[in-house]
């Protein structure tokens, strides 16, 4: 897969990230093993635009989460993408993962490896087919899904304190738009 600039280009993907007693280092081209993806983020696209959540908190945040229990990762974002933005999976392209070391005694749920995991991220090609369906316990509450110019996005995450997510969206649009030029795979 044709990739645009170094990750260089993108100083807050390199890490580390630290999510509570995670800490987290980015690599791009990433093909972790199956059995060590815990998690799956998607940045999805709808023709030009691009689909951002706004949670009940104010913050901004991307579609992903956590695997269920022999759950297929391409499984893991249709369920996501579905329950927290409305929206169908039409074609999704992997290009990188988040390298995990988790410092809790325990992983998050008994099913997930730790404490080393993956958080799979790619992008998606998708569309709106109704609200988010987030189940009422234990989801994250979305208020908004905003369909905006990866420009704005960006602007979004990193006014928000995220400039990882702002870099995150910019590297996938990067990405499609390589992989456009280049006649790849959609």
């Amino acid at each position: 897969m044709p990739y645009p600039p170094a990750l260089s280009a993108y100083p807050h993907l390199r890490g580390p990230v630290h999510w509570a007693r995670v800490a987290a280092y980015f690599e791009l081209g990433a093909d972790p093993p199956d059995r060590l993806i815990s998690n799956v983020s998607i940045v999805p696209f709808v023709g030009a635009g691009c689909l951002v959540l706004g949670l009940a908190d104010g913050e901004w945040e991307l579609p992903g989460g956590t695997r269920e229990a022999g759950e297929p990762y391409l499984a893991t974002a249709r369920r996501e993408l579905l329950e927290e933005a409305g929206a169908r999976l039409l074609a999704f392209t992997p290009f990188g993962a988040w390298r995990c070391h988790s410092s809790a005694p325990a992983a998050y749920r008994p099913h997930l490896p730790h404490p080393e995991f993956y958080r799979l991220t790619g992008y998606g090609e998708v569309t709106i087919v109704g609200p988010p369906q987030i189940p009422a316990a234990g989801g994250e509450l979305v208020v908004t899904v905003d369909c905006v110019p990866v420009a704005e996005a960006s602007r979004r995450f990193r006014a928000g304190g995220r400039p990882d997510k702002a870099e995150l969206y910019e590297l996938a649009a990067a990405i499609r738009a390589a992989v456009s030029r280049k006649g790849g795979i959609r």
